[in-house]
């Protein structure tokens, strides 16, 4: 039985990666990895938990990474070297949904197996893995409308203009905005998904002195408590993902209101077995496989146990505290902080 039915239906450049270890030479499957972002704690931890699970798969006995920052056009020349190195299939994170698809489908007409996880690519027959943006974004937003009351100007921090899971979020936000019509937007940015970028975007507002009520943010946001912290700005309720920093900060920072959406890196690695899954004659029925977000505020005493429980010291204050997804990954937590794929030990 596949891992979906289990489930319920529920850097280097490429030059790089490719050494010669990380090419299959007795038989099993070489599987093909391409990531446009580096130096962003969710993307780094999903890299790990492809390198984990890809160890952990006995049929896998290759990994080809290109893990780089990138727009399409390098994207594409990735994806174009991946299928001359001859790989079994492809696990990308897209940089765009329509933009890649000659590649894809050259990839897809060669008899390669392409898994996009995290956002979605339009290609006919790519299969899909992604946590679901949609309600990722509007778990967060209307819990944040509701703490305010149903009034109030909200500091808006998207992600990547153009990507597919930024689109998503943006219509799950304002999904929710639609039913609170007393919230305005009293500012709205692309943090680009990079710390730094996020973080200086919001001492900047801070220091216009408009007032606002709320924030709530794309994933970036242990360093946007950190800008109130470092201004002495007094804190307003902030939305993020599950992200051991910003979990850490909802169990720990005085005064400090928020909630926590899952958003697992580890989908990575959910893509991974997806690809194994269907290499191995077990495709799911349908070609996109949705995770379910879940909420976790700091307001109520069950809301901060379950963030007691889920907070983790031992990973980087950027990733994820949802290291696996049950029914998906098999690694330990021991294997993806050590983050090597097979050959790479």
């Amino acid at each position: 039985m596949n891992r979906r039915l289990m489930m319920g239906a529920a850097a280097a450049a490429l030059s790089v990666a490719m050494a010669p270890a990380a090419i299959a030479q007795d038989g099993g499957y070489t599987i093909g990895v391409s990531n446009t972002v580096q130096g962003n704690g969710w993307r780094e931890e999903m890299i790990c938990a492809m390198r984990a699970q890809a160890l952990v798969e006995p049929d896998v006995t290759g990994l080809v990474v290109a893990h780089r920052n990138t727009d399409s056009a390098g994207q594409l020349e990735d994806l174009n070297n991946l299928i001359e190195a001859g790989v079994d299939a492809i696990v990308l994170n897209p940089s765009n949904p329509d933009a890649l698809n000659s590649a894809l489908e050259a990839a897809m007409a060669a008899g390669i197996v392409v898994v996009a996880v995290d956002a979605g690519v339009t290609a006919e027959g790519a299969y899909i893995l992604s946590n679901n943006q949609e309600e990722y974004a509007y778990l967060g937003a209307r819990w944040l409308f509701e703490q305010l009351g149903g009034q109030g100007d909200v500091v808006y921090m998207r992600g990547i203009a153009g990507v597919s899971a930024d689109t998503d979020r943006d219509n799950g936000f304002k999904r929710a905005l639609a039913e609170f019509p007393g919230i305005e937007i009293v500012h709205e940015v692309f943090t680009g998904w990079q710390q730094d970028q996020g973080k200086q975007q919001m001492f900047d507002f801070l220091a216009t002195g408009i007032p606002f009520d709320g924030v709530w943010t794309s994933g970036i946001d242990n360093v946007i408590v950190d800008a109130f912290i470092e201004s002495g700005a007094p804190l307003v309720p902030i939305v993020g993902a599950d992200n051991a920093g910003f979990v850490g900060q909802l169990n720990s920072v005085e005064g400090l209101e928020g909630a926590a959406v899952t958003n697992p890196g580890s989908v990575g690695g959910a893509g991974i077995a997806l690809a194994v899954d269907i290499l191995n004659g077990e495709a799911p029925d349908d070609n996109t496989v949705l995770v379910d977000p879940v909420l976790w505020e700091n307001v109520t005493e069950e809301g901060r146990a379950t963030l007691e429980a889920a907070q983790n010291p031992n990973l980087d204050p950027e990733w994820p505290v949802s290291v696996t997804i049950p029914g998906w990954t098999d690694y330990t937590m021991e294997q993806i902080i050590a983050c090597e794929g097979p050959g790479e030990g």
